[in-house]
């Protein structure tokens, strides 16, 4: 196999990972989340999303967040943006990453941000631009790459123009998401290797969910293709409130497991990202999905 000696791991779980939960985790709880991740050698994290608290309630505390945490200079923490003005609240708050999404269907596009997903890139051409100025890092996610749980499977040439679009308005990575965690590892490995064969600017990143237990195995087929740089949240929570049927994101402690095992270094300590997953599960409201914390190999790792 052609495997890389080093994978890149991005934290998602305070962001993408609690959004959807149904009862409001207190702030202090995120708070403490995020200052014990810090310790895990994890250095890229959704910390928050600076959304209407009408469409997604558990992300109403974001300025609190985002102000009180324990920022590390080698950290870097995003905050997600639907909008110009979720991008405004964000820098107010001294945000200097911020991460956007337009999902490569019209259908889901709609219901995520009551826009076209023509209208929502052009109306972010301005966002960029001004985030550009700033010197603001720009994470650019399109969200259903592979499937749509509205339009069912996507033309990858879709996203493949949307990848070109995107990358020459200069944005920093652009992630390509798996929604609805249906995509299967042959479909993974020809929409990375297209998209490298463009050979784009910005940092191209894999975002995975394991709805149909399919996650881990489209993080190989990712790096058949060359992608060094994966989406992943403890525990595995995840889902999407405009996504039906999103099961939780791939696990952060199983990519770990997983690839350490392999012999591909990561920088994580995984005994204390297994202590963050013991820190935020009494705080959720569904049984973690991820296999590696219930695992005996996971009880070893305390021994």
């Amino acid at each position: 196999m052609n495997l890389p000696k080093r994978v890149e791991i991005i934290e998602v779980g305070p962001r993408d990972g609690i959004q959807n939960e149904v009862n409001f985790i207190p702030t202090e709880q995120k708070i403490a989340l995020i200052n014990s991740l810090n310790k895990t050698g994890i250095t890229r994290m959704e910390a928050t999303s600076f959304v209407h608290p009408v469409y997604v309630p558990q992300m109403k505390d974001a300025k609190e967040v985002i102000q009180s945490i324990s920022q590390k200079p080698n950290i870097q923490y995003m905050a997600l943006i639907p909008n110009e003005k979720g991008y405004d609240l964000a820098v107010e708050n001294g945000v200097c990453d911020v991460s956007l999404v337009v999902g490569a269907s019209d259908s889901f596009n709609l219901r995520n941000v009551k826009m076209s997903r023509e209208d929502s890139i052009r109306k972010f051409e301005g966002v960029i631009k001004k985030a550009k100025a700033n010197g603001i890092f720009i994470r650019y996610n399109i969200a259903t790459a592979f499937w749509c749980p509205y339009e069912g499977k996507i033309d990858p040439d879709i996203v493949l123009d949307m990848i070109q679009r995107i990358d020459v308005l200069g944005v920093d990575e652009i992630v390509l998401c798996d929604t609805i965690g249906r995509a299967n590892p042959k479909d993974v490995y020809k929409l990375f290797e297209a998209t490298l064969l463009q050979r784009p600017k910005a940092m191209i990143t894999a975002h995975f969910h394991d709805t149909y237990g399919f996650g881990l195995s489209n993080i190989i087929a990712a790096l058949q293709a060359g992608v060094t740089r994966f989406d992943a949240s403890i525990g595995g929570l995840g889902g999407c409130p405009f996504a039906p049927g999103a099961a939780g994101n791939i696990a952060t402690e199983d990519v770990v497991f997983m690839l350490h095992e392999m012999g591909i270094d990561t920088g994580i300590n995984l005994q204390v990202l297994l202590e963050c997953v013991d820190q935020i599960k009494p705080h959720t409201s569904r049984e973690l999905v991820g296999h590696f914390h219930k695992s005996p190999a996971a009880e070893s790792i305390y021994i």
